[in-house]
């Protein structure tokens, strides 16, 4: 018995390194702070636990957004060194992001996980769409909107990423680049977004779930201690990797990889709402 649970245990650090690895290499690569890999990954292994399904969506995208924090670090100061980091779109969207993860904790706190797995799978499959299609050059307008009205889209995104556990680049990225924003200056300025958002998700997660019942073993409100111990060290390890790799490939590549990805990742959610 001895032996079956140290096996157990080494498997499941074997999955969680593999997960921190490859959300780490996509969070530099594709500047979507690893929770795209994360999320769906974490559900699975929950399930396997035998974690509740009512709260396993929330802990996998709470630890998830925790995980983010210092791989949105790792990432975002590798693009920055290439310079890749728009500082006046960062000025512009940042406190409506802040203001929208925060919001969009309060929603999913306050939905069941198949509610969180139908968000993610729909909004996944929308951006997929979107990158897979070929619109290089073409886009729905010279610049990204200001104003009051154009706080809308920053907010959208925060609030939606939070529900989803993602960085933020999995959907700005295609937003700034529908109005006509740099495919690269884009993924370098997500990474930081991924900081504004993980960051007050995270705190926002821990409130909202403290307490709760069902919640897996060293799980500190919503977020589970134990998978953002082995999973964020080895994301933050591999992030200038996928950062590096960015700059190698081209625009269409870049977004074609995204598009497929996203399109995988979008299935299995959507099975997992409504199979």
């Amino acid at each position: 018995m001895h032996e079956f649970i140290n096996q157990d245990l080494l498997t499941l650090a074997a999955m969680m390194l593999l997960t921190g690895a490859v959300g780490g290499l996509l969070a530099g690569l594709l500047g979507v702070g690893g929770g795209i890999v994360i999320v769906p990954v974490l559900d699975l292994v929950l399930a396997s636990m035998g974690v509740e399904p009512a709260v396993r969506m929330h802990v996998a995208v709470a630890t998830s957004l925790a995980t983010i924090i210092p791989t949105a670090i790792s990432s975002s100061r590798a693009h920055h060194a290439k310079g890749a980091v728009d500082m006046a779109q960062l000025k512009h969207w940042g406190v409506a992001i802040f203001l929208g993860a925060i919001a969009g904790v309060l929603i999913a706190s306050r939905v069941t996980g198949d509610v969180l797995s139908a968000v993610f799978g729909v909004v996944a499959l929308l951006v997929a769409i979107k990158m897979l299609l070929p619109l290089e050059g073409r886009h729905i307008a010279e610049a990204i909107p200001s104003g009051p009205g154009g706080q809308l889209l920053p907010f959208a995104i925060g609030g939606f990423s939070s529900m989803m556990g993602i960085g933020g680049g999995t959907l700005s990225v295609p937003t700034m680049t529908l109005f006509n924003f740099p495919i690269h200056r884009a993924v370098g300025t997500a990474a930081l977004f991924g900081l504004l958002i993980s960051v007050p998700a995270t705190i926002a997660f821990i409130v909202t779930g403290w307490n709760v019942p069902g919640l897996p073993t060293g799980s500190l409100g919503y977020v589970n201690l134990i998978g953002l111990a082995v999973i964020a060290p080895v994301s933050y390890v591999a992030a200038p990797w996928g950062a590096r790799l960015a700059h190698a490939l081209s625009k269409r590549h870049l977004s074609i990889l995204f598009g497929l990805f996203l399109a995988v990742v979008s299935a299995r959610m959507l099975i997992r709402a409504f199979g």
